[in-house]
């Protein structure tokens, strides 16, 4: 039998020690050694992990290269898992943004160059028929319930990088373990390699990818259907998060399978969540309730719709009528502001788009919608970006916006850093350090004369983690409007009282995993009363919670042959 403080273990000698999830390295006991017939394999002293801990630490710290960094625990995830974990939970804020944005998009862009060992799963369009199969050996026998899988199209505001995404499933997992204690043992990282488009990837003779142009069409969703379906049998019950799809087939693929299996796409839901749990947060500052928010958002992608949808549920809940919700909240896209004229070519862009009748009496006719002009019409009090066009928002923007609102809310939010739509300096100057501040990537406090002005990370990091943890503990079988917001209602209500005296609108990150627990209660409870699991398992949500959390541990390993 294996509990949190043993695991059955059959591996020997020099498979036990290949093996990253098994293997503790320097740590094995000298009666483990014996046992497991390591003797010899790993130098004669025995170290604790916290020892192990502190000397890889002590080793990060002598590269000031981020992208080395990120290097050298990639190395150690393929080599020791659970050393890899510990290390991660104990210095997340300082490590996230290595193992996650913004040092992950460079590692997509060199995957290929900096490959070190094959983890999880590429399907290709070659494996058509077999993909199965093919899960079936990447398992390797282990019970997985939870899928990270990413087409590769539309990565963290770098666009196409092929089989490079991969390098974005397995960072997106670590922080499901990190931040929710979910057992690393239990997941796979998916890349569907359907080719790219990428002309430097597909001129670059190291390129490790399918080499060809992009599937589309009917062969694509094919591939993704026979996926979905080998899923649903080889691992029944198995989470997905949908992950960096281009927004026509990420809106596609999520409404297609959310009823097949428990799924969600991160892009578009996990976004929408954090914008509006950042909204929320900033009502306790400004006394404003979300009917009285007026929001401009810049990109109409996947992120801008989920956005969208997320602040107009909130705004019914509150009740809104549907009249004041549509033109409470506007949306631009390359064009400027998305109106149903005719010219809207995009089915998902009506559900963003304003009528024409709406658009005219605000005076935006079609050649005055730019985000200048819907700014000075619409006279918003939250500005958020999602486009990825970095400085869009001007000095002259900001100022404006700021000469109506005594705290605004602005939320930069695309990634990486060097896309964000604005700085927190520049918006800190031209709202006078009045305006409230949330980024995508992290970015340092900004000092206005003698007032120090937090800049909050509104990362999905807060919001997915905890979805992950509900869903597979709870049994929960679909992702519903009702539990985003509850878990943006969750987040936003996980800020302490001394943390709001700061000033802070999202907790720090060294709080996540409270905070993931936080949102995952909270999913719990709003599926219970949507009767998507058993209102017992809502009651004892908390102790579901924390008995199912792994923990970074090295268990006692018991021989079995």
């Amino acid at each position: 039998m294996s509990d949190r403080n043993s695991l059955e273990v059959s591996l020997r000698g020099h498979d036990l020690i290949q093996e990253p999830l098994l293997n503790k390295g320097s740590a094995f006991s000298a009666a483990e050694r014996e046992i497991f017939g390591l003797e010899g394999m790993l130098p004669y002293q025995s170290l604790s992990i916290e020892q192990q801990a502190d000397r890889i630490y002590q080793r990060l710290g002598k590269s000031p290269d981020p992208f080395e960094k990120y290097i050298a625990l990639s190395s150690l995830q393929d080599r020791n898992e659970c050393l890899y974990f510990f290390i991660l939970q104990k210095y997340l804020e300082e490590l996230m943004p290595i193992v996650y944005t913004p040092t992950v998009g460079q590692a997509t862009r060199k995957f290929s160059h900096v490959f070190q060992r094959g983890r999880g799963i590429w399907i290709s369009p070659d494996m058509k028929g077999r993909v199965e199969d093919s899960l079936v050996r990447a398992a390797n026998g282990r019970d997985i319930r939870l899928i990270v899988a990413t087409d590769n199209e539309s990565i963290l505001g770098i666009g196409d990088q092929g089989a490079g995404g991969m390098a974005i499933s397995i960072g997106k997992l670590s922080l499901y373990t990190a931040g929710a204690g979910i057992n690393p043992a239990s997941v796979l990282p998916v890349s569907l390699d359907v080719g790219t488009d990428n002309e430097t990837l597909l001129s670059d003779p190291l390129y490790l990818g399918w080499p060809q142009r992009r599937l589309r069409g009917r062969e694509y969703d094919e591939l993704i259907d026979e996926f979905v379906t080998a899923v649903t049998k080889v691992f029944p019950g198995a989470i997905v998060q949908w992950e960096d799809f281009r927004k026509d087939n990420a809106l596609r693929i999520l409404n297609r399978y959310r009823d097949k299996l428990p799924s969600f796409n991160d892009d578009i839901q996990g976004t929408g969540a954090v914008a509006l749990a950042g909204i929320l947060s900033a009502g306790h500052f400004t006394g404003r309730s979300i009917t009285d928010e007026r929001v401009i958002i810049l990109g109409a992608g996947a992120a801008g719709l989920g956005i969208a949808r997320q602040i107009r549920s909130a705004m019914e809940s509150a009740g809104m009528s549907p009249e004041l919700r549509q033109t409470a909240v506007a949306v631009l896209d390359s064009r400027g502001l998305v109106v149903d004229d005719g010219s809207v070519t995009d089915e998902y862009k009506r559900e963003l788009a304003w009528c024409s009748e709406s658009a005219l009496a605000h005076g935006l006719d079609k050649g005055h919608r730019s985000l200048e002009d819907v700014v000075a019409a619409v006279k918003p009090t939250v500005l958020i970006g999602s486009s990825g066009q970095p400085g869009v928002f001007t000095g002259e923007i900001l100022s404006q916006i700021a000469a109506n609102v005594r705290q605004p809310l602005i939320f930069p939010l695309s990634n990486p850093t060097a896309n964000s739509e604005a700085t927190p300096e520049d918006i800190v100057k031209y709202t006078e350090g009045r305006a409230l501040i949330a980024t995508g990537s992290p970015f340092p406090d900004v000092t206005f004369g003698d007032k120090l002005v937090r800049v909050g990370q509104g990362n999905n990091v807060f919001i997915f983690p905890g979805i992950g943890l509900a869903l597979m503990l709870a049994g929960i079988p679909r992702v519903t409007d009702k539990m985003l917001s509850a878990s943006a209602g969750a987040l936003a209500n996980s800020i302490s009282e001394d943390e709001r005296r700061s000033g802070m609108l999202y907790p720090p990150i060294s709080r996540l995993r409270e905070v993931s627990l936080d949102v995952a209660q909270a999913v719990i409870q709003a599926a219970a009363d949507e009767g998507l699991c058993d209102t017992d398992t809502a009651n004892t949500a908390p102790e579901l919670l924390e008995s199912g959390c792994w923990e970074p541990e090295y268990p006692e390993y018991v021989a079995v042959s």
